[in-house]
Protein backbone atom coordinates (compact mmCIF):
# COMPACT_ATOMS: atom_id res chain seq x y z
CA UNK A 1 0.00 0.00 0.00
CA UNK A 2 0.92 3.64 -0.26
CA UNK A 3 0.48 5.11 3.19
CA UNK A 4 0.67 8.67 4.48
CA UNK A 5 2.05 8.89 8.01
CA UNK A 6 1.67 12.31 9.62
CA UNK A 7 3.98 13.07 12.51
CA UNK A 8 6.57 10.73 10.96
CA UNK A 9 9.41 12.31 12.95
CA UNK A 10 7.49 11.81 16.18
CA UNK A 11 7.79 9.01 18.70
CA UNK A 12 4.94 6.78 17.55
CA UNK A 13 5.02 7.99 13.95
CA UNK A 14 8.65 7.02 13.39
CA UNK A 15 8.10 3.53 14.81
CA UNK A 16 4.97 3.00 12.69
CA UNK A 17 6.84 4.19 9.58
CA UNK A 18 9.67 1.71 10.20
CA UNK A 19 7.22 -1.16 10.58
CA UNK A 20 5.34 -0.27 7.37
CA UNK A 21 8.59 -0.07 5.40
CA UNK A 22 9.80 -3.34 6.89
CA UNK A 23 6.81 -5.17 5.48
CA UNK A 24 7.10 -3.57 2.04
CA UNK A 25 4.66 -0.64 2.02
CA UNK A 26 5.47 2.71 0.43
CA UNK A 27 5.40 5.50 3.02
CA UNK A 28 5.19 9.24 2.61
CA UNK A 29 5.97 10.91 5.92
CA UNK A 30 5.26 14.50 6.89
CA UNK A 31 6.15 16.46 10.02
CA UNK A 32 6.51 20.15 10.81
CA UNK A 33 9.59 19.49 13.02
CA UNK A 34 8.44 22.11 15.52
CA UNK A 35 10.44 22.93 18.64
CA UNK A 36 7.91 21.73 21.25
CA UNK A 37 10.80 19.45 22.18
CA UNK A 38 14.35 18.82 20.93
CA UNK A 39 14.32 18.99 17.13
CA UNK A 40 17.59 17.05 16.91
CA UNK A 41 15.82 14.00 18.37
CA UNK A 42 13.18 14.24 15.64
CA UNK A 43 15.90 14.52 13.01
CA UNK A 44 17.68 11.49 14.48
CA UNK A 45 14.45 9.48 14.19
CA UNK A 46 14.19 10.47 10.52
CA UNK A 47 17.80 9.48 9.93
CA UNK A 48 17.07 6.10 11.51
CA UNK A 49 14.23 5.63 9.02
CA UNK A 50 16.44 6.64 6.08
CA UNK A 51 19.00 4.01 7.11
CA UNK A 52 16.44 1.26 7.65
CA UNK A 53 15.29 -1.73 5.62
CA UNK A 54 12.93 -0.48 2.90
CA UNK A 55 14.18 3.11 3.09
CA UNK A 56 14.05 3.37 -0.70
CA UNK A 57 10.24 3.32 -0.35
CA UNK A 58 10.23 6.29 2.05
CA UNK A 59 9.92 9.96 1.21
CA UNK A 60 9.63 12.85 3.64
CA UNK A 61 8.30 16.37 3.40
CA UNK A 62 8.46 19.04 6.06
CA UNK A 63 4.83 20.12 6.16
CA UNK A 64 2.37 21.30 8.79
CA UNK A 65 -1.05 19.61 8.80
CA UNK A 66 -2.68 22.97 9.46
CA UNK A 67 -1.30 24.27 6.12
CA UNK A 68 -4.45 23.91 4.03
CA UNK A 69 -2.91 24.55 0.62
CA UNK A 70 0.10 22.36 1.37
CA UNK A 71 -2.12 19.48 2.46
CA UNK A 72 -4.36 19.85 -0.60
CA UNK A 73 -1.27 19.71 -2.83
CA UNK A 74 0.05 16.66 -0.99
CA UNK A 75 -3.15 14.63 -1.30
CA UNK A 76 -3.81 15.57 -4.92
CA UNK A 77 -0.30 14.59 -5.99
CA UNK A 78 0.19 11.28 -4.19
CA UNK A 79 -2.80 8.94 -4.38
CA UNK A 80 -2.64 7.47 -0.88
CA UNK A 81 -4.37 4.16 -0.18
CA UNK A 82 -4.50 4.70 3.57
CA UNK A 83 -3.57 7.35 6.13
CA UNK A 84 -2.16 7.07 9.65
CA UNK A 85 -2.64 10.46 11.29
CA UNK A 86 -0.39 10.84 14.32
CA UNK A 87 0.63 14.51 14.02
CA UNK A 88 -0.78 16.61 16.85
CA UNK A 89 0.11 19.11 19.49
CA UNK A 90 0.65 16.77 22.41
CA UNK A 91 0.73 17.28 26.17
CA UNK A 92 -1.97 17.89 28.75
CA UNK A 93 -0.19 20.60 30.73
CA UNK A 94 1.05 22.54 27.71
CA UNK A 95 -2.58 22.90 26.58
CA UNK A 96 -3.14 25.06 29.67
CA UNK A 97 -0.20 27.32 28.71
CA UNK A 98 -0.76 27.52 24.96
CA UNK A 99 -4.36 26.55 24.07
CA UNK A 100 -4.35 28.04 20.57
CA UNK A 101 -1.65 25.63 19.41
CA UNK A 102 -4.09 22.79 20.07
CA UNK A 103 -6.89 24.32 18.05
CA UNK A 104 -4.58 25.02 15.12
CA UNK A 105 -2.93 21.61 15.00
CA UNK A 106 -5.49 19.23 16.45
CA UNK A 107 -8.71 20.74 15.04
CA UNK A 108 -7.76 22.68 11.90
CA UNK A 109 -5.08 20.14 11.01
CA UNK A 110 -7.47 17.23 11.46
CA UNK A 111 -10.04 18.89 9.22
CA UNK A 112 -7.39 19.12 6.48
CA UNK A 113 -6.71 15.40 6.88
CA UNK A 114 -10.40 14.54 6.65
CA UNK A 115 -10.86 16.71 3.57
CA UNK A 116 -7.85 15.13 1.89
CA UNK A 117 -9.16 11.63 2.59
CA UNK A 118 -12.65 12.56 1.41
CA UNK A 119 -11.64 14.07 -1.89
CA UNK A 120 -8.94 11.60 -2.87
CA UNK A 121 -10.43 8.16 -2.31
CA UNK A 122 -8.52 7.10 0.80
CA UNK A 123 -9.64 3.61 1.84
CA UNK A 124 -9.12 4.00 5.59
CA UNK A 125 -8.05 6.70 8.03
CA UNK A 126 -6.53 5.62 11.34
CA UNK A 127 -5.92 8.51 13.74
CA UNK A 128 -4.58 9.10 17.23
CA UNK A 129 -7.06 9.78 19.96
CA UNK A 130 -6.09 9.62 23.63
CA UNK A 131 -6.95 8.06 26.98
CA UNK A 132 -7.34 11.64 28.21
CA UNK A 133 -10.81 11.75 26.61
CA UNK A 134 -12.12 9.81 29.62
CA UNK A 135 -11.57 12.90 31.77
CA UNK A 136 -13.67 12.80 34.93
CA UNK A 137 -14.78 9.18 34.39
CA UNK A 138 -14.07 7.02 37.43
CA UNK A 139 -15.40 3.61 36.34
CA UNK A 140 -12.40 1.34 35.79
CA UNK A 141 -11.26 0.00 33.42
CA UNK A 142 -12.13 2.72 30.91
CA UNK A 143 -14.39 1.36 28.18
CA UNK A 144 -15.05 2.77 24.70
CA UNK A 145 -18.72 2.04 25.35
CA UNK A 146 -18.84 4.63 28.18
CA UNK A 147 -19.81 8.28 27.83
CA UNK A 148 -16.88 10.73 27.57
CA UNK A 149 -18.55 14.12 27.94
CA UNK A 150 -16.34 15.51 30.73
CA UNK A 151 -12.77 16.18 29.50
CA UNK A 152 -10.40 17.83 32.00
CA UNK A 153 -8.01 19.56 29.57
CA UNK A 154 -8.23 21.29 26.21
CA UNK A 155 -5.95 18.60 24.81
CA UNK A 156 -8.55 15.98 25.77
CA UNK A 157 -11.33 18.12 24.31
CA UNK A 158 -9.52 18.34 20.96
CA UNK A 159 -9.10 14.56 20.86
CA UNK A 160 -12.79 13.99 21.55
CA UNK A 161 -13.51 16.57 18.85
CA UNK A 162 -11.43 14.51 16.41
CA UNK A 163 -13.60 11.48 17.09
CA UNK A 164 -16.76 13.52 16.48
CA UNK A 165 -15.38 15.10 13.29
CA UNK A 166 -14.35 11.68 11.99
CA UNK A 167 -17.84 10.32 12.64
CA UNK A 168 -19.35 13.14 10.59
CA UNK A 169 -17.14 12.29 7.60
CA UNK A 170 -17.79 8.56 7.99
CA UNK A 171 -21.53 9.28 8.01
CA UNK A 172 -21.65 11.85 5.22
CA UNK A 173 -19.03 10.44 2.84
CA UNK A 174 -18.78 6.76 3.80
CA UNK A 175 -15.12 7.27 4.75
CA UNK A 176 -13.90 4.43 7.03
CA UNK A 177 -12.25 5.99 10.09
CA UNK A 178 -10.77 4.40 13.22
CA UNK A 179 -9.70 6.33 16.30
CA UNK A 180 -7.17 4.77 18.68
CA UNK A 181 -7.16 5.98 22.28
CA UNK A 182 -3.51 5.63 23.26
CA UNK A 183 -2.69 4.90 26.91
CA UNK A 184 0.66 6.37 28.11
CA UNK A 185 3.01 5.14 25.40
CA UNK A 186 6.67 4.72 26.38
CA UNK A 187 9.86 3.17 25.06
CA UNK A 188 13.06 3.90 23.09
CA UNK A 189 13.07 7.12 21.03
CA UNK A 190 10.31 8.48 23.29
CA UNK A 191 9.27 12.06 23.94
CA UNK A 192 11.45 14.17 26.29
CA UNK A 193 8.37 15.69 27.97
CA UNK A 194 7.16 12.28 29.19
CA UNK A 195 7.81 11.05 32.74
CA UNK A 196 10.15 8.20 31.79
CA UNK A 197 12.47 10.53 29.87
CA UNK A 198 12.36 13.27 32.51
CA UNK A 199 12.94 10.89 35.39
CA UNK A 200 15.79 9.01 33.71
CA UNK A 201 17.63 12.22 32.84
CA UNK A 202 17.19 13.74 36.30
CA UNK A 203 18.27 10.59 38.17
CA UNK A 204 21.40 10.24 36.03
CA UNK A 205 22.23 13.92 36.65
CA UNK A 206 21.64 13.61 40.39
CA UNK A 207 18.66 15.97 40.40
CA UNK A 208 15.41 15.39 42.31
CA UNK A 209 12.31 14.38 40.35
CA UNK A 210 8.85 15.93 40.78
CA UNK A 211 6.40 13.14 41.61
CA UNK A 212 2.81 14.36 41.36
CA UNK A 213 -0.16 13.01 43.29
CA UNK A 214 2.50 11.80 45.76
CA UNK A 215 3.23 8.94 43.34
CA UNK A 216 -0.13 7.30 44.03
CA UNK A 217 -1.76 7.64 40.61
CA UNK A 218 -1.72 4.75 38.17
CA UNK A 219 -1.05 4.70 34.45
CA UNK A 220 -1.66 1.98 31.88
CA UNK A 221 1.90 2.26 30.56
CA UNK A 222 2.00 0.72 27.06
CA UNK A 223 5.24 -0.22 25.33
CA UNK A 224 5.81 1.23 21.87
CA UNK A 225 6.09 -2.14 20.07
CA UNK A 226 2.67 -3.16 21.39
CA UNK A 227 1.23 0.15 20.21
CA UNK A 228 2.71 -0.21 16.73
CA UNK A 229 1.36 -3.74 16.40
CA UNK A 230 -2.11 -2.47 17.24
CA UNK A 231 -1.87 0.44 14.80
CA UNK A 232 -0.76 -1.79 11.91
CA UNK A 233 -3.41 -4.43 12.56
CA UNK A 234 -6.09 -1.75 12.75
CA UNK A 235 -4.87 -0.07 9.55
CA UNK A 236 -5.25 -3.39 7.75
CA UNK A 237 -8.88 -3.79 8.83
CA UNK A 238 -10.96 -0.74 7.82
CA UNK A 239 -13.81 0.29 10.07
CA UNK A 240 -17.23 -0.95 9.07
CA UNK A 241 -20.78 -0.15 10.21
CA UNK A 242 -22.25 -1.90 13.23
CA UNK A 243 -25.52 -3.43 11.95
CA UNK A 244 -26.86 -3.70 15.51
CA UNK A 245 -26.36 0.01 16.25
CA UNK A 246 -29.50 1.95 17.13
CA UNK A 247 -30.10 5.59 17.98
CA UNK A 248 -32.46 4.54 20.78
CA UNK A 249 -29.58 3.00 22.76
CA UNK A 250 -26.52 4.39 20.97
CA UNK A 251 -23.17 2.67 21.47
CA UNK A 252 -20.46 5.38 21.79
CA UNK A 253 -17.81 3.05 20.28
CA UNK A 254 -19.52 2.13 17.00
CA UNK A 255 -22.01 3.52 14.50
CA UNK A 256 -24.23 2.84 11.51
CA UNK A 257 -21.41 4.59 9.63
CA UNK A 258 -17.99 2.96 9.00
CA UNK A 259 -16.57 4.46 12.19
CA UNK A 260 -14.90 2.87 15.21
CA UNK A 261 -12.95 3.92 18.30
CA UNK A 262 -10.75 1.57 20.32
CA UNK A 263 -8.66 1.70 23.46
CA UNK A 264 -5.08 0.63 22.88
CA UNK A 265 -3.28 0.01 26.15
CA UNK A 266 -1.50 -2.59 28.23
CA UNK A 267 -4.54 -3.43 30.39
CA UNK A 268 -2.22 -3.61 33.44
CA UNK A 269 -2.12 -0.25 35.26
CA UNK A 270 1.00 0.46 37.30
CA UNK A 271 1.37 2.88 40.21
CA UNK A 272 3.83 5.69 39.47
CA UNK A 273 6.06 4.76 42.43
CA UNK A 274 6.36 1.23 41.00
CA UNK A 275 7.29 2.72 37.61
CA UNK A 276 9.99 4.82 39.28
CA UNK A 277 11.28 1.70 41.03
CA UNK A 278 11.70 0.06 37.60
CA UNK A 279 13.74 3.05 36.42
CA UNK A 280 15.93 2.93 39.55
CA UNK A 281 16.64 -0.77 39.03
CA UNK A 282 17.48 -0.27 35.34
CA UNK A 283 19.84 2.61 36.19
CA UNK A 284 21.26 1.09 39.36
CA UNK A 285 20.66 4.40 41.07
CA UNK A 286 18.05 5.70 43.53
CA UNK A 287 15.86 8.72 42.83
CA UNK A 288 15.45 11.72 45.09
CA UNK A 289 11.74 12.58 44.98
CA UNK A 290 9.75 15.78 45.50
CA UNK A 291 6.27 14.47 46.36
CA UNK A 292 3.64 16.94 45.08
CA UNK A 293 -0.17 17.09 44.66
CA UNK A 294 -1.95 16.20 41.41
CA UNK A 295 -1.47 18.76 38.64
CA UNK A 296 -4.37 20.65 37.00
CA UNK A 297 -5.72 18.75 33.99
CA UNK A 298 -4.31 15.40 35.09
CA UNK A 299 -6.43 12.38 36.02
CA UNK A 300 -5.57 10.11 38.97
CA UNK A 301 -5.69 6.81 37.07
CA UNK A 302 -5.88 5.36 33.57
CA UNK A 303 -6.77 1.73 32.88
CA UNK A 304 -7.71 0.47 29.43
CA UNK A 305 -10.31 -2.14 28.66
CA UNK A 306 -8.88 -3.44 25.36
CA UNK A 307 -11.23 -6.37 24.80
CA UNK A 308 -12.86 -4.68 21.79
CA UNK A 309 -9.49 -4.34 20.04
CA UNK A 310 -8.60 -7.92 20.98
CA UNK A 311 -11.83 -9.07 19.36
CA UNK A 312 -11.39 -6.81 16.32
CA UNK A 313 -7.74 -7.54 15.37
CA UNK A 314 -6.48 -10.04 17.96
CA UNK A 315 -4.46 -7.34 19.72
CA UNK A 316 -2.19 -8.79 22.43
CA UNK A 317 0.08 -6.43 24.41
CA UNK A 318 3.01 -8.47 25.66
CA UNK A 319 5.81 -6.30 27.05
CA UNK A 320 5.78 -5.94 30.88
CA UNK A 321 6.72 -2.56 32.29
CA UNK A 322 9.97 -3.82 33.88
CA UNK A 323 11.24 -5.00 30.50
CA UNK A 324 10.02 -1.95 28.62
CA UNK A 325 11.64 0.49 31.03
CA UNK A 326 14.93 -1.43 30.88
CA UNK A 327 14.89 -1.23 27.06
CA UNK A 328 14.30 2.53 27.23
CA UNK A 329 17.14 3.07 29.70
CA UNK A 330 19.50 1.06 27.52
CA UNK A 331 18.53 3.16 24.49
CA UNK A 332 18.83 6.42 26.45
CA UNK A 333 22.29 5.68 27.74
CA UNK A 334 23.48 4.68 24.27
CA UNK A 335 21.88 7.61 22.46
CA UNK A 336 23.07 10.23 24.95
CA UNK A 337 26.29 8.36 25.80
CA UNK A 338 25.55 8.68 29.51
Amino acid sequence: MKVLVTGAAGFIGSHVTLRLLERGDEVVGIDNLNDYYDVSLKEARLERIRESQGAECFSFEKLDVEDRQGMERLFSGQGFDRVVHLAAQAGVRYSIENPRAYIDSNIVGFLNILEGCRHHGVEHLVYASSSSVYGANETMPFSEHDNIDHPLSLYAATKKSNELMAHTYSHLYNLPTTGLRFFTVYGPWGRPDMALFLFTRAILEGRPIDVFNYGKHRRDFTYIDDIVEGVIRTLDKPADPNPAWTGKTPDPATSKAPWRVFNIGNQRPVELLTYIDCIEKALGKKAEMNLLPLQPGDVPDTYADVESLVEWVDYKPSVPVEEGVARFVQWYQTFYKS
